[in-house]
């Protein structure tokens, strides 16, 4: 009788141990699913099944502060005219706002300093509307300007974002932001590192957020805003990057982790120049935009003035499929206008082959993206 106990007790952990590794491969094959998989998915269930995503980096449409001088004379209406189609032809259109949305109020103390230099960025209430109309419906407000103008500029910000209807997230108060487009549920979270916005710096807590987003939705986009800034920063490090003597993030650690704990798409600004990008487990990251749309104060000149619009399609469980990067330049004066010379994906193709051996994507001349085994 104990005879036969102990065989029926060996084929049960037998039987279990099998299961472990069933359920260890399967797993693993999610994660390592092919480019043939993939297009194979993507053939038997048609292209209208895909999500269209549209990202740009930095916008900043003219500040108020500390007078009028600094507002287009246009009142910004102008600034995306060339690129509206390209805004609106998208499920989902992603900008960085880069500053508050406030009619009157004083900076925040710590940043006085800044009082005569062009870095407090102070939009009118109204160019809310200019954003809005463009096209966009995805905003991140973690960055290191979203803070200039203390409570009462994040204050007005919500409450111009939430009477247009713009999802966002990024502040301390407003860390996460779950909505639906065509059916399709959507968890956003943007990270920063700095002042009254979710940290970039702590990845554990970052985690636990994109955990939460993608157990009660179908896709999740992550941004972030770090980095150093300025042109002698093009290139993505495998390590913590200073500025100034700021921590800046570890990019590549922070953007993997966000990945391995459910983001379908990352997206960087910061730097105010395009970086490269990288297919890590079937998902896209973006490791800097740069700027997009920017006036007085933001230098437009050389690669500074490249604006990418990054334009991906996803599958329903939130794999890369085909991107596309448009290329753009800034215009003080006449907004963001097309670039026939290519030199925003130009610029971020040389940058991916340059600072990934293996990036999993390959970028055409002209910002075609496309997988690679």
């Amino acid at each position: 009788m104990n005879y036969r106990l102990v065989i029926y007790l060996a084929l049960i952990a037998l039987f279990s141990a099998c299961g472990q590794r069933s359920a260890r491969k399967q797993s693993a094959d999610v994660v390592n699913r092919t480019a043939k998989d993939i297009k194979a998915d993507t053939s038997s269930s048609g292209t209208d099944s895909l999500i269209t995503i549209v990202a740009v980096g930095d916008i900043m449409l003219g500040s108020s502060y500390p007078d009028s001088t600094g507002l287009p004379p246009d009142d910004a209406k102008g600034t995306f005219k060339y690129v509206i189609k390209d805004l609106k032809d998208a499920d989902i259109a992603f900008a960085n706002l880069e500053g508050v949305l406030l009619d009157t109020g004083a900076p925040v103390n710590y940043k006085l300093k800044f009082k005569h230099a062009p870095y407090l960025f102070r939009m009118p209430e109204r160019y809310g509307s200019v954003i809005k109309a463009a096209g966009f419906n995805l905003i991140s407000v973690g960055n290191n300007h979203s803070n200039d103008f203390d409570l009462a500029g994040r204050k007005s910000t919500v409450k111009v974002l939430d009477s247009l209807g713009l999802a966002f997230a990024g502040f301390k108060s407003q860390p996460l932001k779950e909505f639906t487009v065509n059916g399709v549920k959507y968890g956003f979270c943007a990270f920063s590192p700095n002042a009254q916005t979710v940290s970039l710096l702590n990845i554990k807590h970052a985690q636990k957020i994109i955990s939460k987003l993608k157990a009660n939705n179908d896709v999740v986009i992550v941004s972030f805003h770090g980095g150093g800034e300025g042109v002698g920063y093009e290139h993505v490090k495998d390590s913590v990057e200073l500025f100034k003597g700021e921590n800046r993030g570890d990019l590549v650690q922070f953007s993997h982790a966000a990945v391995d704990a459910g983001a379908d798409l990352v997206i960087g600004h910061g730097p105010h120049v395009a970086r490269a990008m990288e297919l890590y487990k079937n998902k896209l990251i973006a490791y800097s935009l740069g700027n997009f749309a920017t006036y007085k104060g933001v230098s437009v000149s050389g690669i500074c003035g490249l604006a990418p619009l990054l334009k991906v399609k996803l599958n329903k469980m939130g794999e890369f499929v085909t991107g596309q990067i448009k290329s753009y330049r800034q215009d003080h004066f006449a907004g963001v206008k097309p670039d026939t010379f290519f030199r925003a994906a130009r610029k971020i193709k040389s940058l991916t082959e340059t600072d990934f051996l293996q990036p999993g994507i390959s970028i055409s001349d002209t910002g075609t993206i496309t997988r690679v085994k």
